[in-house]
């Protein structure tokens, strides 16, 4: 077992952090308050390469490896104090760009992954529904046949980068004769196609420079040769992946943890009261210990469940447990932090309290701890309360 990680990804994390605290995330006040989209700071991540970080350099990407891109996110989460931008950043990635790297066609993966990678298209992922979460066989969008073209009708639901977004891949019902494994299929889907529309746009508590929004496809005509795979994996697609993104996607906020951790720490010496510095009480000592203890804890595990899927080994209960595990360790963290500051840290001026708000999301989307738990609980091959149906592979929810 090697831990070390070398010279030149080191490199690669020093310069990913020094990008992102000069280029990112300095108007992130803004853009939380006013609910918008950080443009400028999205282009700025194109010209530097991060919207192509996993993808081949024969598509325009960086043709980083899996372990070398979770080095740079999680620098990036770090370094960038504007997370709803970098949320936008991992689901342009690992919902999207990922899925056309792993599952497109020739030509889907020509046309679509350098408009992703130099940041032309901004990507999205479409799955949930307002009554189809975690429990993605109760999916009521569907997909006709019609000649050369599928005929797309429904509405997709919590679409985060959805009302930005020029591709969306979409996850429709194909078959209702079929079993659950394979009635779904998936599409790439354009926004400019006739009957594509955003029909809402929410107001959220949190992560709010990255938009979320309702897709309704309405007889959306989708040629044939949209489809990721064949007809009848929408299933697998979707399970294959997801594994990836609950991990992946979770490298940036072990970023975000580190940066919480070392301002808690920065608090804790700094602050007198009594006549000493706060962390010479014992009740903050503590919880800074605690604090650094599961940062630790976080990135040994993200690394992890990295060194798995680059070997191609399956790493579906590491990576619901990295999901669980940093998803509640940032918002406790976060938590903790605004108590350290005391008023000051429910000030929106600090903005200590906006990383409270984004942190909350980690432990609903790709997955609600509960569900979590759940999977990882099915894994260990305990009973599953959820039927015989439905399997732990196919438990996320989109946000």
């Amino acid at each position: 077992m090697d831990f070390s990680i070398s010279a030149e990804q080191r490199n690669l994390q020093s310069r990913v952090i020094r990008f992102a605290q000069s280029e990112l995330g300095t108007e992130a006040e803004f853009h939380d308050r006013e609910g918008s989209f950080d443009l400028a700071g999205w282009r700025r991540c194109a010209d530097f390469g991060v919207l192509g970080w996993p993808v081949p350099r024969e598509y325009g990407g960086g043709g980083l490896d899996l372990f070398d891109t979770v080095l740079a996110l999680e620098a990036l989460g770090y370094g960038c104090h504007d997370n709803g931008l970098v949320f936008a950043v991992n689901n342009h990635l690992w919902a999207c760009a990922v899925y056309l790297t792993r599952h497109g066609s020739d030509s889907l993966r020509a046309r679509f992954l350098p408009e992703l990678v130099f940041g032309r298209m901004i990507g999205a992922h479409a799955l949930t529904e307002a009554g189809a979460g975690s429990d993605i066989a109760a999916m009521e969008t569907v997909a006709q046949r019609s000649g050369d073209h599928w005929v797309l009708n429904g509405v997709k639901s919590f679409v985060s980068n959805g009302p930005v977004a020029d591709v969306f891949i979409v996850f429709a019902r194909t078959s209702d004769a079929a079993a659950p494994q394979r009635a779904l299929s998936a599409f790439v889907v354009t926004r400019d196609m006739p009957g594509v529309a955003v029909t809402d746009t929410f107001d959220k508590s949190g992560l709010r420079s990255c938009p979320m929004g309702e897709i309704t496809f309405d007889e959306c005509r989708i040629p044939a040769d949209h489809m990721l795979g064949v007809e009848g994996d929408g299933h697998h697609i979707f399970s294959a992946t997801a594994a990836w993104e609950r991990g992946m996607m979770f490298a940036s906020q072990v970023g975000v943890l580190r940066r919480l951790v070392e301002a808690g720490m920065r608090q804790a010496k700094s602050r007198q009261q009594f006549g000493r510095p706060i962390g010479a009480f014992q009740s903050v000592a503590h919880d800074l210990a605690d604090a650094n203890l599961r940062l630790e804890l976080a990135r040994l595990l993200l690394y992890k469940v990295a060194w798995l899927h680059q070997r191609d080994r399956t790493a579906l209960l590491e990576s619901a447990m990295l999901k669980l595990y940093v998803s509640e360790t940032v918002r406790d963290t976060a938590l903790s932090l605004m108590q350290l500051h005391g008023a000051r840290g429910y000030l929106t001026a600090w903005g200590i309290e906006r990383e409270v708000r984004d942190a909350l999301a980690g432990t609903i989307y790709a997955g609600t701890s509960q569900m979590q738990r759940e999977a990882i609980a099915q894994l260990l091959g305990l009973p599953s309360g959820l039927g015989a149906r439905r399997e732990p592979t196919g438990q996320a929810v989109r946000a």
